[in-house]
Parts: C-alpha cells; sequence; structure tokens
C-alpha cells in the first residue's frame, strides 16, 4: 500500500463514522437503537440484511476452499444460504417482524420469556452471547490477516483498529447508523468487487475467460461438491443456513423487525436472497482463477486472494479492494454487536436487576451503548487467540463452532413462532438447547475423526428431533401460550384457529401493522390489504 491507498482506507474509516454521528440524531430510545422504530425501508432491510451476513472470512477462509477445490465454495456456502433466506422469507420474516409490531418487543428474544419461561430465555440468551463472542472474534481475525498481508502490521494492531472504528459508529448510531454503513459498504464491495473482476478477466484474455478457463484450472475445479465439501455437508449447511439467516442469527431477525410491516420483512428477505445467489459468484470467479495467477504461501491458501490483488491492482485500486474487505467485516461484527446488545439489555440484565427493570429510556439507551462497547471488547480479546489450539483457525470457528451451535440456540426460538409447534413448551425447548450442547461436543471434542458434515449437522438435528418430539410427548400448550401464537401469526395464520389478539403478561396491547385492521373485539384482522379474517 502506498499514500493513495492509505488516504481511501482512512477516508472510508471517517465516513463510517460520520454517518454513525449523523444517525445519532435518529435515536431517542432503546426501540430506535436496536429496531430502527421499524421505520426502515425493505430495500434498505434487505441490503442490511445481505451485508451483516458474511464477513472479510469470504476473503480469507472461503477464498482458500476455492482456490483449493473451485466451484464449490458458492455450491456449498452461499447458495444454501440464498435457499435458505428464500425459504424464511416465507416461514420466518414475517413472523418476526410482528414481534416488534404485536408485541412491542426491542430484542429478538424478548417474547420468549411469554413464549416460554425466564429460565428458557436466560439459557438461549446467554449461550448466544458467548457464541457471538467467539465468531465475532473470528471475523476481527480475518480482516487484520488481510491487512497485515498488505500493510505488515500485526494481528493485534489490525484487530485494535478494525474494532475501534467499528465501535465508534455503531455504539452511537444503533441500528440506523448499521444499515446506512451497510448500504455504504455495498456500494464499495460492488465497485470493488467488479474492478476486481474485470483485472482479472484481462489477465486471462478477455471475457471469454468466463467459460474458457475451466480446462486450465486443476482438476475437480468445475465439480460442485469435492474434498470435504461433500453433497451430504450442502445438504447439511442448507438445513442449517435455513435457521441461522433466517433470524437463528439474531442480527439477522432485527433486520426483519425493523421494516414496517410483515410484507415489507417477506420483501426485504427476498431481496437478500437474490442477492447472496448473484453477488458471491462475481467475488468468486477471481478465486477460482487463482491458481493460474498466484501460489498460495499459507497451508490452506488464506491468503490468496489479498496476493491476487497485490500483484493485479494499481495503487488506488487496491485501496478501494482492501476498503471493501472492511466493509463486510464490519458491516457483520457491527450488526452483531448491536444484536448482542439488544439481548443483554432487553433480556439478560432485567433477569439479573430489579433496577434494570425500571430503567428509563436515557438509562436503557446508555445501557444499549456500554454493553455494546463491552461486547465488541470481549470479541476483540478473543480474535487475538483464534489461532490457539482451542479454535484452531478462522474456517474452523466459522463452519464448526458457528455452524454447529446455531441450532440448539436457533431452534427453540424460530419454530416457538410456528402454530404447528404450539405443544412444545419449556421443556422442549430446554431439552431441545441441552442436547444440542451436547451433541456438538461430543462430535468435535469427545469422539475421534468424525466427518464434518456429522459434526456440524448433529447438533441442529438433534435439538429439532427433541424440540418436536418432546412437544408431542409433553405437551405443553397454554391460553397463553397460544394468545401469544395467534398474534405472531395474525390470529390464525398457519392452520391454527384463532385465539384472537389477547393480552399477554408482561405486554402492552397490540400494535397494529401498516395495513392491519384489528376489529373492537380484538379478533378480527386484516394484513396488507388483504379480506378480514375471522377467527
Amino acid at each position: 500500500m502506498n499514500s493513495l491507498d492509505w488516504a481511501v482506507l482512512i477516508g472510508y474509516f471517517g465516513v463510517m463514522i460520520a454517518i454513525g454521528v449523523w444517525s445519532h440524531r435518529r435515536v431517542d430510545d432503546v426501540g430506535d437503537f436496536f429496531t430502527a422504530g421499524g421505520k426502515m425501508p425493505w430495500w434498505l432491510s434487505g441490503i442490511s440484511h445481505h451485508m451483516s451476513g458474511y464477513s472479510a472470512v469470504m476473503f480469507t477462509g472461503y477464498a482458500g476452499i476455492a482456490y483449493q477445490y473451485g466451484v464449490t465454495s458458492y455450491v456449498t456456502w452461499s447458495l444454501p444460504i440464498a435457499i435458505g433466506i428464500a425459504i424464511g422469507a416465507q416461514l420466518f420474516a414475517g413472523r418476526l417482524n410482528r414481534l416488534r409490531s404485536r408485541l412491542g418487543v426491542a430484542s429478538p428474544l424478548e417474547y420468549l420469556k411469554s413464549r416460554y419461561n425466564l429460565p428458557t430465555q436466560q439459557a438461549l440468551a446467554w449461550s448466544g452471547v458467548l457464541l457471538k463472542i467467539v465468531d465475532v472474534g473470528a471475523k476481527w481475525a480475518a480482516i487484520a490477516t488481510l491487512l497485515s498481508v498488505f500493510t505488515g502490521i500485526s494481528l493485534h494492531q489490525g484487530i485494535l483498529i478494525t474494532g475501534v472504528i467499528t465501535g465508534i459508529y455503531c455504539t452511537v448510531g444503533g441500528l440506523w447508523a448499521d444499515a446506512l454503513t451497510e448500504l455504504g459498504q455495498f456500494v464499495i464491495q460492488l465497485l470493488a468487487g467488479i474492478a476486481m473482476l474485470v483485472t482479472v478477466l484481462g489477465e486471462l484474455g478477455g471475457v471469454g475467460a468466463l467459460w474458457s478457463v475451466w480446462d486450465r484450472l486443476p482438476d475437480g475445479h468445475t465439480q460442485p461438491t469435492v474434498g470435504p465439501y461433500t453433497l451430504t455437508f450442502l445438504l447439511a449447511y442448507l438445513f442449517i443456513k435455513t435457521f441461522e439467516y433466517s433470524g437463528g442469527m439474531w442480527n439477522q431477525a432485527q433486520r426483519f423487525m425493523a421494516t414496517a410491516n410483515a410484507r415489507q420483512a417477506r420483501r426485504s428477505a427476498r431481496l437478500s436472497a437474490a442477492l447472496w445467489f448473484v453477488w458471491p459468484a462475481v467475488l468468486f470467479f477471481p478465486m477460482w482463477a487463482a491458481p493460474l495467477l498466484v501460489k498460495a504461501r499459507k497451508p490452506d491458501a488464506s491468503d490468496a486472494y489479498a496476493l491476487l490483488t497485490e500483484r493485479l491492482l494499481p495503487h488506488g485500486l487496491l485501496g478501494l479492494v482492501i476498503v471493501g474487505f472492511f466493509s463486510h467485516t464490519m458491516a457483520m461484527c457491527s450488526s452483531d454487536a448491536n444484536a448482542i446488545s439488544a439481548v443483554f439489555t432487553r433480556d439478560i440484565a432485567p433477569a439479573l436487576s430489579a433496577r434494570a427493570r425500571g430503567w428509563s429510556h436515557k438509562a436503557g439507551l446508555l445501557a444499549a451503548r456500554l454493553s455494546t462497547v463491552s461486547f465488541l471488547a470481549l470479541s476483540m480479546a478473543i480474535a487475538t487467540q483464534v489461532n490457539s489450539p482451542a479454535f484452531k483457525d478462522i474456517i474452523t470457528v466459522v463452519i464448526k463452532w458457528v455452524a454447529g451451535l446455531v441450532g440448539p440456540i436457533s431452534i427453540p426460538f424460530l419454530l416457538g413462532m410456528l402454530p404447528a409447534c404450539r405443544r412444545s413448551g419449556p421443556t422442549a425447548a430446554l431439552t431441545a438447547w441441552a442436547a444440542g450442547l451436547f451433541a456438538f461436543w461430543l462430535t468435535n471434542y469427545g469422539l475421534d475423526e468424525v466427518q464434518l458434515q456429522v459434526q456440524i449437522v448433529s447438533p441442529v438435528a438433534t435439538s429439532l428431533v427433541l424440540f418436536l418430539l418432546v412437544g408431542l410427548i409433553r405437551p405443553e400448550g397454554t391460553a397463553e401460550r397460544d394468545a401469544l401464537l395467534a398474534r405472531i401469526n395474525d390470529g390464525g395464520g398457519g392452520g391454527e384457529a384463532g385465539a384472537g389478539a389477547l393480552p399477554v403478561p408482561g405486554q402492552g396491547a397490540p400494535v397494529p401493522e401498516e395495513g392491519v385492521r384489528i376489529s373492537e373485539d380484538g379478533v378480527t384482522v386484516s394484513e396488507d390489504g388483504d379480506t378480514p379474517k375471522s377467527p
């Protein structure tokens, strides 16, 4: 990097901070800080959902997979995510929005206290927070690894720089700052990605290289599933990512909650799914072609993309691509920090302290910002240990830890909104959670030589089966839980007989969405201009 590249990078950091400061004026309380007050346009929510879903790990860990194995990096990663989000658009996006618009919650997990009980809510909250500290730590390590390649600064210095900048704008501006910076980051990544694609095509002989280069690449580069990334792995990953990207990772749920109504939440999810289907293929092509242009130095080839940009791109444009690396990581980490802050402020702190239950708007907002800073600091500390024997390497953390542990946390959270799962109560939720965590430990550390696909699918499959099975064996439905489900499911959506929009303990009266009419008896509901539904 020279002075021009540094100018681009510093300018980017300055713009991100400026957006955070500007967004500060839109944040008056915790509802604005965590869910943008339900005023976020669907297209901004969709772009934000997409950008907050992946990080610089794509340019390190997944770049290594693309370098070594070819198109399987797309087929077994971004394609199942796109399909999973499309499924979630139908099943979960609208329901997640109703958590805010009908129940008035600001944290994705707030409804769990009424849906199950306090111990279930706390178990999911604490385990999810600990998981995200490790997950975001891996993201900081990924971007610091790239920064060290370009600048020569140490891993710890890179973590500190990116963490501090992200902490400033997301702490000041909340979810609005996250979404607006992610919009800017998407534009930057669009320009950087296209620039890299055009440059690589020029090196390989022009646009015709898109279809002529494959014969020159290593054997297996065109196989959709190869090496450890088998068809079984693909199906397991699709299963997991459907839950993770449809709201199981709480930062994704926030994007749906932030839109005005359920219809816009579904449109947001569909836009994100479309972006996941198209855009990663554009980013991956240079990585697939990289064996023809550079020789990776690291055994896992995680430095391949960085070496490619150093060789091919002129100064200034190199700085833009580096900014693109930062944009993904900062988008994901800031959105995770906001989600974790929401869970701590709205779910964990009130359970620990009576004083927290009586926080004023000002005190709650201060607590939200302080918890955001604390989460970022802890994840940065974890990032310094990401290559230790406990975590091994970046891609291991992302694939094994996140994919393996998201199931036990997300199954009770997401399926708890579905009418078909109304029999599953606190016993089912806690059993599924505990057994899923045990399955993760057993397949990753208790047994030797367990296949990768078994390691990542066992926890979520265990949680799913037990959540449904225990619900059948020991149903725990109550009138209050049925009333809660009725409100989330539009008074009977999904085949359940409407129970009416009844008050839920600890919650206020139903808050109608835009385009929703609730009759005086609190039962008849009309959404998005549809014919009113009777119970």
